[in-house]
């Protein structure tokens, strides 16, 4: 998925950041992550430790990270399943076609018509076999997690789903594929959560501790609404021309509220190691990170270049330059 933040270039500068500091052999840590949007970086370590905590207050990454993380044996059936699921035909019915295609008459064009109307055929077929006991909890979040992936790609947007475009984009215009989302196997159990980070981190402990929280005041549950929508599934009234749902606003999205957020989480970490990803563009200055992190214990950070996540066409930017400076902020805490 393309994802605002998205840490996928930077697994290598992250990864040798982690066993440079806490060692090679990872095999027997508990590492928590607690803002993890698609979960990328959670992915990238479950190999190598004990057990992942992974959460996000979106709905949409618990499902991803649900199936990502806290899969961890082969399901049976799962590719007959995916398979009956790509034959499905479209209906005119459901609530993405009528609130997000120009079929429905409500002037959205999140998707293409045809792509709407297979997105709530397989929603609605995938909540059956869930109420009928017909798939297994397992089952049913690599399902929905697959929808969601699968959905994205054929989206009629710049990336995020802030606002959708006014012509079908050369990819919106393919036939959605559904397209089973691969996790990883293992033999250790992981834990997955929807919950608030500042609300979590009291109840959880660990060996690492890594960090991704928004850097600026765009806020997550805006700008994928409609993976929530596809995820949850409920119904609701869209407002406006993009037909925005109601969504949790975090603190770390207000310079008013992030300072105080970031230092009562870093207080109350129960984790030996914590690396907070953060760049040159953010809220917090590097001095604010520098002096909450510095009260708990003993302080450090490195930085790698990074291209800037853009959204909107080249040639509309106003930015000289698409890259940025990405720092790991490291505390050993005491």
């Amino acid at each position: 998925m393309n994802y605002i933040g998205s840490k996928y270039t930077l697994l290598p500068f992250i990864t040798t950041a982690v066993e440079n500091v806490v060692g090679k052999d990872l095999s027997d840590k508990v590492f928590c992550d607690l803002f993890a949007g698609t979960g990328i970086v959670g992915r990238s370590f479950k190999p190598k430790v004990r057990k992942i905590i992974s959460n996000d207050i979106e709905y949409y990454s618990y499902v991803l990270n649900r199936n990502y993380i806290g899969n961890n044996k082969q399901l049976d059936s799962q590719y007959d399943l995916v398979e009956e699921l790509n034959a499905l035909s479209g209906i005119e019915t459901g609530f993405i076609y009528k609130n997000y295609c120009l079929g429905g008459g409500n002037g959205r064009q999140y998707f293409s018509d045809e792509n709407g109307r297979r997105i709530d055929a397989i929603r609605q077929q995938i909540e059956a076999w869930k109420k009928s006991a017909t798939i297994s909890e397992d089952m049913y979040f690599f399902l929905l997690a697959s929808l969601i992936e699968s959905s994205d790609k054929v989206a009629n947007t710049a990336s995020v789903y802030g606002a959708f475009l006014k012509r079908l984009k050369t990819t919106a215009q393919k036939k959605l594929s559904f397209t089973p989302s691969i996790y990883t196997l293992d033999m250790n159990e992981h834990e997955v959560y929807c919950q608030d980070a500042n609300s979590l981190i009291k109840e959880t402990q660990g060996d690492i501790l890594y960090l991704d929280p928004p850097y600026n005041s765009r806020q997550y549950g805006a700008n994928y609404h409609m993976l929530n929508t596809i995820a949850e599934y409920d119904s609701f009234v869209p407002k406006g021309k993009t037909g925005l749902r109601e969504y949790v606003r975090s603190p770390y999205c207000s310079k008013r509220t992030v300072l105080e957020s970031f230092d009562s989480l870093i207080r109350e970490a129960n984790y030996n190691f914590i690396f907070l990803s953060y760049n040159n563009e953010g809220l917090m200055s590097m001095k604010e990170i520098e002096t909450v992190m510095s009260r708990y214990g003993h302080y450090d950070v490195i930085s790698q270049d990074h291209h800037r996540f853009r959204a909107d066409k080249k040639e509309n930017r106003n930015h000289k330059s698409d890259k940025t400076i990405e720092y790991l902020h490291i505390l050993e805490k005491i």
